[in-house]
């Protein structure tokens, strides 16, 4: 019996934009450890592969947790101790008009799930340019047409209002802010978080708050909260602990949803049912959360210190260099210098890689606004390591470009 040819599978012609610009660089990289080089590696915001180490006595939380036999399923919003800790810190934060509390597989699944249980064909999102790519590619992944608001260089990248205004259409459902801001470090001021917060108030829009660095602070002022600041306006509030408590692979992360309950209660339904769907958030882990946001901070101390010294490092030595500028980041971990040169910084970053084994991040990965050129760093290694690899960079400027 003849056998019949099997064709091409394709992908979903809506992946074709997905693009996560952070990893795909590191396959370049790996060809070249493979080729017996030596990369210094400033591209992933990931602590613990640096002088970065997840607290005891989180681990010992876990620990105890997996040795008490909780390794089954949890409930879906989360287990009642972890999410009450959620509660908690949101009224540390003074966000008074919480609504909702749930526990995902790291912030990346909140996002997923708040955007997916809010969106419909034909509408948009406003997403900040330059962004995370997580924003883009969930939209992508849902057929939904990206519309992306300037953040401002020249206004130590607060976002550009005037801007922002502008893109709000009939279809907008929503905005996206990400404060401590990645790639860029930017904080929003509370009187921006007041307007943007206005703007959504205006249009019956939901802000969605990426606020996962929210206590790696490098300057004297502390983080506010758009939810603390407009409690009637719907916000969805992200959390988590990769970054803050230095455990990203324990891909624990929450969505704090707050504002008029009335006007929150069907896209909380929504929200759960994907929830559901999917079972729960990774289970013995969840008992770090109550441990993390109610035990000892002393990490935090040593972590903001060590920042502040290599955010100080960095910004020194980017406005140094001929063709380079950078804004000094006010919170987390990332610079985004500029560049004046004649290729685009995908270019600049691969002959930066080849020549000098330096691995960045191009700022196009990101997101820019047209006619501008950047790159990501990640200032999370120690000063020796950022010292080499900033000389390297550099040399290779002088070199290239003198």
């Amino acid at each position: 019996m003849p056998v019949a040819s099997i064709k091409e599978i394709s992908a979903a012609r809506r992946l074709e934009n997905v693009r996560y610009a952070i990893r795909d660089l590191a396959v370049m990289a790996d060809d070249l450890v493979r080729q017996g080089k030596k990369i210094l590696y400033l591209n992933v915001g990931d602590p613990n592969i640096y002088d970065f180490k997840t607290p005891a006595h989180l681990v010992e939380a876990v620990a105890r947790a997996m040795r008490d036999n909780k390794n089954g399923y949890a409930p879906s919003p989360g287990i009642p101790e972890a999410v009450e800790a959620i509660r908690n810190e949101a009224a540390r934060k003074d966000i008074t008009t919480v609504q909702d509390v749930f526990v995902t597989s790291g912030a990346s699944e909140a996002v997923d799930a708040c955007l997916t249980a809010l969106m419909n064909p034909g509408e948009n999102i406003l997403t900040p340019r330059p962004d995370y790519p997580l924003y883009s590619a969930v939209l992508c992944k849902l057929g939904n047409e990206l519309t992306t608001y300037d953040l401002n260089e020249d206004d130590g990248w607060q976002p550009d209002l005037r801007d922002l205004e502008s893109k709000i259409t009939s279809k907008t459902r929503g905005i996206v802010l990400i404060n401590p801001n990645n790639p860029t470090g930017a904080v929003c001021t509370r009187r921006m978080l007041e307007q943007i917060a206005e703007l959504a108030r205006k249009h019956n829009l939901v802000i969605f708050s990426d606020e996962i660095y929210d206590k790696l602070m490098l300057d004297d002022d502390a983080h506010i909260s758009i939810a603390a600041v407009a409690p009637d306006v719907p916000v969805v509030t992200f959390g988590g602990m990769s970054k803050n408590y230095l455990a990203p692979g324990w891909r624990l992360g929450w969505g704090i949803v707050s504002g008029d309950a009335a006007a929150v209660k069907p896209y909380i339904e929504g929200i759960h049912r994907l929830l559901r769907a999917r079972l729960c958030a990774n289970h013995p882990e969840q008992y770090a959360i109550k441990a993390a946001l109610e035990g000892p901070q002393d990490h935090l101390v040593e972590t903001n210190n060590k920042l502040r010294s290599r955010r100080d490092l960095t910004i020194k030595t980017f406005n140094s260099i001929p063709r380079m500028s950078c804004v000094s980041p006010r919170g987390a971990f990332y610079a985004f210098p500029r560049l004046e040169i004649p290729e685009g910084d995908d270019v600049f970053v691969k002959e930066l890689l080849f020549e000098k084994q330096v691995l960045v991040v191009h700022g196009s990965g990101f997101g820019q606004r047209p006619g501008t050129k950047h790159f990501r760093v990640v200032f999370l290694p120690n000063e020796e390591t950022l010292t080499k690899a900033y000389s390297a960079i550099g040399d290779f400027m002088q070199k290239k470009y003198s």
